[in-house]
C-alpha cells in the first residue's frame, strides 16, 4: 500500500507547490473565468430569463465554475509535457514506482487546485450575494465539483501523455473540452436547445455534472433539465471519473517515443 500511497502523494504535493510558485497560473485560471463570467452574464443579462432565478448572472455562475475546472484541468496536465522535455518524468518512469500512482498523483493533484480555484469563486459569489449556502450546500457543491475536477484532469492527462508539443495540446484540448463546456448546459438549459442540439446535450456526461452543481448550488432551479435528481447527476458523475481514471491509467501504462529520448 505505501508503494502507492507514497507516490501519489509526492506527486501531488508537487503539483500544488508548483502552482503556488507560478502566480501566473492563479490569475490565468480564475480572473479569465471571473472576466467571461461578467461579460457574457452583463451582456445576455437582458436577453435571458431563466425560471426560478433572479437573472442570468444566477444562472451563468455554476457555469463559471465548471469553466475554472476546466481551465486548471487543461493548465494542470501541461505539466506532463513539461516534465518529460525536463526530464522530471523519465526519472519517475523508471523509478520503482507503479504508473497508477503517478495517474493518482497528478489527477489528484489537478483536482485539489480546480477544487480550490473553484471554492474562491463560490467566496465571492457568496459575498456578492449571487448565492446563498448552508453547510449541507457547501458540502454538496464540493462533492460535485471535486469529481469533476477528477474527470476532466484524466481526461487532459491521457490527451498530455502521448504528446510532447504544448500547441498541439492546447488545439486538442479545445477540440474536445470547449465543446463540451458549451453543450454542457453551462451557457443556456437543454430545454431552450434546438432539438438535435438537446440530444447531444444529453449525451455529454459533463452535462450531468453541470446539473449536479446547479441543483447543489440552487436547489428549486427550474432550468435544470438533464437529470431528475442530484443524486443521478452525482452517479453519472462518478462514472464518468472512473472511466476517464481507468483511461490515463491504460494510456500511461504503455511507451511513447517522448520516453525514450
Amino acid at each position: 500500500m505505501d508503494e502507492l500511497i507514497i507516490p501519489t502523494y509526492a506527486l501531488c504535493r508537487r503539483e500544488l507547490v508548483r502552482f503556488l510558485r507560478q502566480k501566473n497560473r492563479v490569475v490565468g485560471a480564475l480572473a479569465t473565468p471571473i472576466v467571461f463570467w461578467l461579460l457574457i452574464g452583463g451582456g445576455m443579462g437582458n436577453s435571458f430569463s431563466a425560471n426560478g432565478q433572479t437573472g442570468y448572472l444566477n444562472y451563468f455562475f455554476p457555469g463559471t465554475i465548471l469553466m475554472i475546472l476546466l481551465f486548471t484541468a487543461i493548465f494542470s496536465t501541461i505539466s506532463v509535457i513539461e516534465d518529460r522535455r525536463e526530464g522530471f518524468m523519465q526519472g519517475v518512469l523508471v523509478a520503482p514506482v507503479g504508473r497508477a500512482a503517478i495517474v493518482g498523483g497528478k489527477v489528484l493533484g489537478g483536482a485539489l487546485l480546480a477544487t480550490g480555484q473553484a471554492y474562491l469563486f463560490m467566496i465571492l459569489g457568496c459575498a456578492t450575494g449571487i448565492v446563498s449556502l448552508s453547510i449541507l450546500t457547501w458540502l454538496a457543491t464540493t462533492g460535485a465539483m471535486f469529481i469533476i475536477a477528477v474527470a476532466l484532469t484524466a481526461l487532459g492527462l491521457s490527451i498530455a501523455w502521448r504528446m510532447s508539443s504544448t500547441q498541439g495540446f492546447h488545439a486538442i484540448m479545445n477540440l474536445f473540452l470547449m465543446p463540451m463546456w458549451f453543450l454542457s448546459g453551462a451557457l443556456f438549459p437543454a430545454s431552450r436547445a434546438w432539438k438535435g442540439l438537446r440530444w447531444v446535450m444529453l449525451a455529454n456526461p459533463l452535462s450531468y455534472g453541470m446539473d449536479g452543481i446547479r441543483r447543489a448550488l440552487y436547489w428549486n432551479d427550474a432550468t435544470v433539465s438533464i437529470a431528475t435528481n442530484f443524486g443521478i447527476c452525482l452517479l453519472v458523475s462518478i462514472i464518468f471519473a472512473a472511466v476517464l481514471f481507468a483511461l490515463a491509467s491504460v494510456i500511461a501504462g504503455g511507451r511513447v517515443a517522448a520516453d525514450l529520448q
